[in-house]
């Protein structure tokens, strides 16, 4: 298993020969002469489930819009399936949107609504029959075909949109937010329902999302967006375990940064401002090659708690007292006031039914960490 909790045999992405199926070329546009999306270019490969991540406002939802050709760019190049989409209305181009408030028709039953595209194009009734009930049954609703949305759950609605965006079978559906309507549990449930489904027929999908985690658990790939451009696109993993800049570290996951200066830098080693200590990082990692400040960046998870200072070779090692802690059933999050004054978050896994080190608030403790865990950002 891989990114996303999918099984996947091939990584398009790395292979010099493939071609992309959909190509975004230096992609602008502008809203009264504000840039939304911002010379931004991208590959996606055929089958890929890729996720656009950003805050709101990032320009995510309106390159999406511009994919579907509800927007016109106001310069750069759109192709899919080695097609330029320039110029194609929505209806014309292979692709199919599932919005977020879902739209689906009130007054309709749910063979209705999944139905409604098929005989606007004026398919033969078997066809839409057949069609109908394939979806259905992918989707899980073949026993809900009569019913009408206000009869059904939020996430049976949100099936019934699906199979609605699905069942004309577009070469590639844009997904706006379309688990953000769900509650925790519903929506963890419906993303696995997703993958699966998406792996099933081979249709490209493009999904925008804020949610960090539905990004990782959902996409073979993520582009983080930020003010109309990409900052960082890779698998959630090199995301998350390398971002490229303060904004991708702070922004994906929880994470603890400390301010250093290349000055006060030797190979290997970067002094942090804020404690005074020195924090082992990797010795190639290019700390001295900054202009300005630069950042260590320390996931929680990879910080260790202890009562006596570790001893082992390559470890950064601070001291500090427990502030506050939180206990979350699998895993527990301390808040780690250092001598300096510093805040470091710490989260540990409760493996067994006993956590081995019981602590509790104003305990003094220990953290320590292995130099390959400080990721080095110089902006």
């Amino acid at each position: 298993m891989n990114e996303g909790g999918r099984e996947q045999t091939a990584r398009p992405w790395e292979d010099p020969q493939a071609q992309p199926f959909i190509r975004i070329e230096n992609l602008r546009k502008e809203f009264d002469g504000f840039p939304a999306v911002d010379g931004v270019s991208l590959e996606i490969y055929q089958g890929e489930l890729f996720a656009i991540l950003g805050g709101s406002g990032c320009g995510k939802s309106t390159l999406l819009r511009l994919l579907a050709g509800f927007e016109t760019p106001t310069a750069g190049r759109i192709f899919i399936d080695g097609a330029d989409m320039a110029g194609l209305p929505p209806y014309e181009r292979p692709t199919n949107m599932m919005f977020q408030s879902y739209a689906v028709f009130p007054h309709y039953s749910v063979a209705e609504n999944v139905a409604y595209g098929l005989k606007k194009e004026g398919l033969d009734k078997a066809e839409v029959n057949a069609r109908v009930e394939e979806l259905l049954e992918l989707v899980q609703l073949g026993d809900f075909a009569r019913r009408k949305p206000r009869q059904l759950s939020g996430g049976q609605q949100q099936r019934v949109a699906l199979a609605r965006a699905l069942v004309k079978r577009p070469k590639v559906l844009l997904l706006d937010e379309p688990l953000a309507a769900l509650d925790k549990n519903l929506r963890e449930r419906t993303q696995f329902e997703l993958m699966n489904i998406q792996d099933r027929l081979g249709i490209t999908f493009i999904v925008v999302t804020h949610d960090q985690d539905e990004a990782m658990t959902l996409a073979s790939r993520i582009a983080v967006m930020e003010a109309g451009k990409f900052l960082q696109t890779g698998t959630p993993s090199e995301v998350y375990e390398y971002p490229n800049c303060r904004f991708v570290a702070d922004f994906f996951g929880t994470i603890n940064l400390f301010r250093g200066h290349p000055e006060t830098c030797a190979p290997g080693r970067v002094r942090c401002e804020e404690t005074g200590t020195m924090i082992l990082v990797d010795p190639d990692a290019g700390h001295d090659e900054a202009a300005g400040g630069l950042t260590v960046a320390v996931r929680p998870e990879k910080i260790r708690l202890s009562r006596e200072p570790s001893t082992q070779d390559g470890h950064t090692v601070m001291h500090g007292k427990v502030e506050d802690l939180a206990y979350y059933g699998n895993y527990s999050v301390y808040r780690i006031r250092t001598d300096s004054g510093k805040l470091i978050q710490v989260s540990s896994q409760n493996a067994g039914r006993s956590a081995e080190l019981t602590l509790e608030w104003e305990d003094q403790v220990y953290l320590s960490w292995p130099r390959e865990c400080s990721v080095v950002l110089t902006r």
